[in-house]
């Protein structure tokens, strides 16, 4: 049942937060999952226009009696929470009114299914016949939720269409061969059939729509992908906090991306005089096809062996990371965490999952990707998604009180990805595997990559510059191949937060510089990474505040 939005003058802040997430979850039932709330695990989002249109009134409502709560009557703290809270709740509306990805993109519905069916089928959150009955109800769902596709999504960007079609086949293969590995061992027969009747329903509606976009919408998709210089500036101002306009930041990505170029060519040196000889030879030391796995587990292993002997941020009691190969829906990714939500109260391990080369791959494109996980390269994906990044950020997440500095809803992107392409930096610079010119030269490749999303989205959404020129850029600039450029390119179009790595990391060194600046010989670095993590998802310029750090917070 929705709870009552009407304007509370005096309402506590704690109230409002409590029924805006019911209200979140209720709307968004992966969300739910994905922060660990499971009251609504049966269920697949109602993205029917009426329900789109429903969703913006009520936001507007919610919105109106955030801003009807007095800030004087609140503390400090409250009242920064306060204000990132109205930020999202228009950064929503924004994104349902101005970005319209559910109008958009056929990814968005993709994204969607994924990330429910997913989550019953790879924790153990309840019991196996449990979550087999949520399956089942989710994937009797699947017709409704794309028809709702089918109903919005007439015309989109052509590479929207390709990405959604490519991601629609990889949920089909997903429901096809994992769903009936992830519960062979079921034993309630009556349940299987359930399983079996609504995997052949849901099949059959998956084809249908990617037929759908294939031989109706591909051919009309002449829209444009561009969000337009207003929108990309405003998207920033509301999800992350950032003020700056666009040219500004594309300067200092640029200034960043000159002076890390910089650094590569030092420490190739160390290799071969030529950058691109020395990086060349680094990325052909690589793992076999068939050790990838053992040797990402040893690696992540090794990071932790290291956090808990130098003591440069805590690691909390944990339930482990179990390191496995990618599953078929999720492989347009290299590598990625996926672990349960911070108000998640089973104890369940996360994942870490690394793609393999694909068999039907030509032998070029297979050699290519081993290349992209080096030796070199694996260690700051590691370092990225596990220790110290994402895996520990996210256990530290457990122990914060405040539930909107919890939850995931309301992450602040810039500080998120910001956190984990920090960590790939400061195990180095803190002596991991010190002298190693490799796992710099690793560590430096996976800067430029980031930095080099930035100036492309950036230029993609606010200039006129074309996706084979994005191509160029990260095959120039950033020493990608072809194909993986390509891909980046591709992304840069229908993520514009992928900007939001290299202006986080970025904003992170800054806050710790100005930090240690203010304290002085009685700084800590586990002090402030502790402290750091402890505040939540927090838009920078919060953690600046709780920090009492001065300054802007990038410049």
């Amino acid at each position: 049942m929705r709870q009552s939005i009407a304007s509370h003058v005096s309402e506590p802040l704690s109230h409002f937060v409590e029924e805006y997430l019911a209200y979140v979850y209720e709307m968004y039932p992966a969300a739910a999952a994905a922060d660990g709330v499971h009251t609504h695990d049966d269920l697949l989002e109602d993205l029917s226009r009426p329900a789109v249109d429903a969703r913006v009134r009520e936001l507007g409502g919610w919105a109106r009696r955030l801003d009807g709560i007095n800030p004087s009557a609140l503390t400090p703290v409250e009242a920064m929470e306060r204000r990132m809270l109205g930020d999202r709740i228009r950064g929503h509306l924004f994104a349902l009114e101005e970005v319209r990805g559910w109008q958009r993109n056929p990814l968005y519905y993709a994204d969607i299914l994924a990330e429910s069916l997913a989550g019953q089928t790879l924790f153990a959150y309840a019991a196996l016949a449990e979550r087999a009955r949520r399956v089942g109800s989710k994937l009797r769902q699947v017709p409704r939720l794309l028809d709702s596709a089918r109903q919005n999504v007439t015309e989109a960007p052509g590479l929207f269409v390709k990405v959604g079609i490519e991601s629609f086949e990889g949920l089909l293969t997903f429901v096809e061969r994992d769903l009936p590995r992830a519960f062979r061992d079921l034993e309630d027969l009556h349940l299987l059939g359930v399983l079996a009747d609504t995997s052949i329903e849901a099949t059959d509606a998956l084809r249908e729509h990617i037929a759908h976009l294939r031989d109706a919408v591909a051919p009309r998709s002449r829209a444009s992908f561009r969000l337009g210089r207003a929108r990309f500036e405003q998207k920033l101002r509301l999800d992350e906090g950032l003020d700056l306009p666009a040219d500004q930041l594309l300067e200092i990505a640029r200034r960043e991306l000159h002076a890390t170029q910089d650094e590569f060519a030092r420490v190739a040196a160390q290799i071969d005089g030529d950058p691109a000889t020395a990086w060349r030879r680094t990325r052909d030391r690589h793992p076999a096809p068939d050790a990838l796995i053992r040797e990402a587990g040893a690696q992540v292993e090794a990071l932790e062996t290291f956090l808990t002997r130098k003591r440069i941020v805590t690691i909390p009691e944990h339930a482990g990371v179990q390191v496995r190969p990618t599953p078929d829906f999720h492989r347009s990714t290299a590598a990625s965490l996926w672990m349960p939500g911070p108000f998640e109260t089973t104890r369940v391990p996360a994942l870490y999952h690394v793609t393999g080369v694909d068999p039907a791959w030509s032998a070029e494109r297979q050699a290519e990707h081993l290349r992209d996980l080096s030796y070199a390269t694996l260690s700051s994906i590691a370092a990225h998604e596990v220790f110290p990044g994402h895996f520990l950020h996210g256990e530290h997440l457990r122990a914060v009180p405040s539930p909107c500095r919890k939850s995931g809803f309301f992450a602040a992107t810039s500080f998120v990805e910001g956190w984990a392409h920090y960590a790939e930096q400061m195990v180095l610079d803190e002596g991991f595997e010190r002298g190693n010119p490799e796992l710099r030269l690793g560590q430096l490749a996976e800067a430029l990559l980031r930095l080099a999303r930035t100036v492309v989205g950036i230029r993609l959404h606010t200039e006129d510059m074309s996706v084979e020129q994005g191509v160029r850029f990260f095959r120039e600039e950033a020493y990608i191949e072809e194909s993986s450029a390509r891909q980046e390119a591709e992304r840069a179009t229908f993520d514009p937060g992928a900007v939001l790595y290299a202006l986080g990391k970025l904003m992170l060194l800054k806050l710790r510089d100005d930090v240690k600046e203010a304290e002085g010989e009685g700084f800590s670095l586990q002090h402030f990474h502790d402290r750091l993590l402890g505040q939540g998802c927090l838009p920078f310029w919060m953690h600046r505040a709780l920090m009492a750090a001065g300054g802007p917070a990038i410049e």
